[in-house]
């Protein structure tokens, strides 16, 4: 494969035709952070657009309710009726807002590194061989695949430098009908010799980055660029400022990293002298506002924070990676009492699993370590906390122009059906624990619910993920 082309049109996903679709069962969500709502049966509309129309708990004739709703004939709707499994319930689709898509080969290969030495030995000689659009193909079309069997329906993806590569990894997410933000990697200075770009390099592939996205989703609802500083060490002054300029008069989305890692922060001071601090960098270059997406955020001062707030950057906590490769712990109750957005990601290949559900887990018990250090309460999170995080707290941060993250009208229909006693299923489910609604008090069923839902964050992954929905259509069916 020697030049990128168009995929043919009747092969994107996400025009394939659907019709009104009626949901009934059990449907899970975190309307406000610690929030967790269970709506029981519960018949969900959703119409030919992918947007939800009603939603009706307590449904006792879902299919009488939906015509009558739409006065359209019973041929013309499908029903999806999951009420046969207690252990079987719709959660909203996880977002991934930081995802290094070309890494994904590297995933659980760290050596003894921290982020700086990881860079040069893994990630710099991995993302500069794709050049080669056979490989990209290769591994953007598994990237995209594993994360949709984990029940992410959104991401933030890195792309490399390459522009080829870049279009070609917004493509096959449009074909796939995952939604996704695509940035082309600029990065023009303390790069390898094997993988750096110039200003003017950095510049042409990026605006042509942006033609090709715009030209294959104009309207934006599955494919969007955003512009990706790698981060300020391997960016000069000019181009940062020249992404903030592009930022600022087209509203585009940005995506960096910021304050990871305590050796990056002194980098980032030695580099740029005339700034107050990291953040400062960016904000001094135009980077930051409210559709700039900000990884890690680990070792922030006050004043840092505040300016996050001031601009209305989102952050996108990384658990995983930031343990994987030992780069801190961040305060996630810290930022969020500062009423600064807050979401989750993978950040493969940092972090060693494409499944937001184990980053949710990874969420929580690195705040019960910093729990541990500082013997008070304030920094914990509890498995709503995380569960809000993963699908709302997602949807805040990418800012996107639909509405995602919950089972509400005006609502996008993207979801997943989780069951947890299917075959093969990671988590052990016993009768006794099933809530049996209508059978037991109301309260009674529902504590037993909640309970599953914890062991489902706790012990389960992608086998206990039967159907991905995106814009109200199935794109994974197990």
């Amino acid at each position: 494969m020697t030049q990128h082309q168009f995929p043919p049109v009747v092969a994107t996903r996400c025009l394939d035709p659907i019709k009104f679709t009626c949901y009934f069962g059990t449907f899970v969500q975190t309307p406000s952070l610690g929030a967790l709502q269970v709506l029981t049966h519960c018949a969900v509309g959703v119409d030919q657009d992918g947007t939800i129309v009603f939603v009706n708990e307590n449904c006792s004739d879902y299919t009488s309710y939906t015509l009558k709703f739409t006065g359209l004939e019973l041929h013309e709707v499908r029903f999806v009726d999951v009420a046969d499994s207690e252990t079987k319930f719709f959660v909203p689709g996880f977002i991934d807002t930081h995802i290094h898509a070309p890494q994904f080969p590297n995933n659980g290969i760290f050596g003894d590194s921290t982020l700086l030495d990881w860079l040069e030995k893994y990630t710099f000689p991995l993302e500069s061989s794709f050049r080669d659009l056979t490989r990209a193909n290769s591994i953007y079309s598994q990237v995209i695949e594993r994360t949709l069997s984990n029940g992410t329906t959104a991401a933030a993806y890195y792309a490399t430098i390459h522009a080829d590569a870049t279009n070609l990894l917004a493509d096959l997410a449009l074909m796939r009908g995952q939604r996704a933000l695509i940035g082309k990697v600029c990065m023009n200075q303390n790069s390898p010799d094997h993988y750096i770009e110039t200003f003017e390099e950095s510049k042409a592939s990026q605006l042509s980055v942006i033609e090709h996205i715009e030209k294959r989703d104009p309207s934006g609802n599955f494919v969007r660029p955003i512009l990706t500083p790698r981060f300020a060490p391997s960016c000069t002054e000019k181009l940062m400022k020249w992404l903030g300029e592009l930022r600022k008069s087209h509203n585009y989305h940005c995506q960096t990293h910021l304050s990871e890692n305590k050796r990056e922060i002194e980098v980032a001071k030695e580099l740029f002298p005339g700034f107050d601090s990291y953040t400062d960098i960016y904000y001094k270059s135009g980077l930051l506002g409210p559709k700039t997406i900000l990884a890690h955020c680990i070792h922030l001062s006050e004043h840092e924070k505040d300016l996050l707030a001031q601009t209305g950057c989102g952050v996108s906590h990384c658990p995983t990676s930031n343990s994987s490769i030992t780069s801190g712990e961040a305060r996630v109750r810290w930022l969020l009492n500062s009423n600064i957005k807050v979401s989750l990601g993978t950040d493969c290949s940092g972090g060693f699993t494409p499944s937001i559900l184990q980053v949710a887990k990874h969420a929580l018990l690195v705040s019960n370590h910093l729990v541990m250090k500082s013997e008070n309460d304030f920094e914990k999170l509890s498995t709503h906390d995380v569960l809000y995080l993963a699908t709302v707290g997602g949807a805040e941060v990418l800012n996107l122009n639909v509405k995602l993250g919950l089972f509400k009208v005006g609502y996008k229909f993207d979801a997943q059906l989780i069951q947890l006693d299917c075959e093969g299923s990671p988590v052990d489910t016993f009768e006794f624990q099933n809530p049996k609604w209508g059978l037991l008090s109301p309260e009674e069923s529902r504590g037993k619910f909640l309970d599953l839902i914890d062991k489902w964050i706790f012990n389960g992954d992608d086998r206990n993920v039967r159907k991905v929905f995106v814009n109200g259509r199935c794109v994974v069916d197990k």
